[in-house]
């Protein structure tokens, strides 16, 4: 996370990446690839990529709950207070689909970043234990409480986009109960 950023939001990371990968481009082979004799890009095309598209992602799922919506904001980070303004007299369930892509954005920006601890503070979505690893090779959280297994006998692994489903909803029923 980049010194001076006050909040840890999917706004916060994507800036950080935006940034990052335009201040410290690609200069070399990334590790593990075979030598190349054509130079490489001057950024990093994967971060590039990735920017773009969680972008994209909001401002699609923005406009088609608000297809009124003005057009989006030119800072990529600016995007997701512009989904929740344009989004905020949208059906309850279309609002907590653009929290769930926000989070899962967060998640993916952090992960992007290097940060995989923010896997850890996430329970199980099958038996409730805090124990969460990030398994980079399966792109996917791993449980390691060794009675979380399947029928198989493997340990259950998560998706990010479940993850975050898990996350939202677990923060609206607080909310909920916080209200009555």
């Amino acid at each position: 996370m980049a010194q001076g950023d006050t909040q840890d939001t999917a706004a916060a990371r994507l800036k950080h990446l935006n940034e990052f990968f335009r201040e410290h481009p690609v200069t070399g082979p990334a590790v593990g690839h075979a030598p190349s004799r054509s130079a490489s890009a001057p950024l990093s095309l994967g971060t590039l990529s990735h920017v773009q598209a969680s972008v994209r992602e909001v401002i699609e799922h923005t406009m088609d709950v608000n297809p009124d919506a003005p057009m989006p904001p030119a800072r990529a980070d600016a995007v997701y207070d512009w989904s929740r303004e344009h989004t905020a007299n949208a059906p309850e369930a279309e609002r907590q689909r653009a929290e769930t892509i926000e989070y899962r954005q967060y998640l993916e920006h952090a992960i992007r970043a290097g940060d995989v601890k923010v896997i850890r503070p996430h329970r199980c979505p099958e038996c409730r234990c805090l124990g969460l690893m990030w398994q980079d090779d399966m792109q996917r959280a791993l449980c390691t409480n060794s009675a979380c297994v399947d029928r198989g006998g493997f340990s259950h692994t998560f998706t990010l986009s479940q993850l975050a489903t898990e996350h939202i909803q677990r923060q609206k029923n607080v909310r909920r109960a916080r209200a009555t």
